[in-house]
């Protein structure tokens, strides 16, 4: 069912500014969906980076970092919370000694279609939000910022 929002006039806050206003967008999105999965125990981040290992189990903190926008130098602690809840593990890397391969655990795994199934519905009252050529067109922006890289 499509939430009940009517449409407003353009008012961005700042002048306009294409930057705040998609800040103070994210950062109202995140505490929004954030009180939805608290019930769950996780994080916005920690659901973020669970569901870059089901997409693909036994990366490097790097990787999951990139994936999910974070900077590796400062991705650590989101890590360790997720292994204090027994939801990752910490590999050796069977290659290079030194690498370490975050892997789920058995609960990770378990939790695995109760996590998906929340994230998409999630998912799906953000695009509620918008008709369909209106969604299409912003996942179409979104893609290319998230791509953009400035010089």
């Amino acid at each position: 069912m499509k939430p009940m929002v009517e449409k407003q006039a353009v008012n961005l806050r700042f002048d306009g500014s294409v930057w705040c206003n998609m800040d103070i967008a994210l950062r109202n999105i995140e505490q929004a969906l954030g009180r939805d999965i608290r019930p769950m125990g996780l994080t916005v981040i920690e659901l973020y980076i669970l569901r870059a290992l089901y997409q693909r189990d036994g990366q490097y903190a790097s990787e999951l970092a990139h994936a999910v926008g974070r900077a590796a130098t400062s991705f650590t602690p989101n890590l360790d919370k997720l292994q204090e809840k027994n939801l990752i593990e910490r590999r050796n890397d069977t290659r290079d000694r030194r690498a370490v391969r975050i892997h789920l655990t058995e609960e990770g795994k378990r939790r695995r279609e109760e996590i998906l199934r929340t994230a998409q519905e999630l998912d799906d009252r953000l695009a509620g939000l918008f008709d369909r050529e209106e969604f299409e067109t912003f996942l179409s922006v979104l893609n290319t910022l998230q791509n953009v890289q400035f010089s």
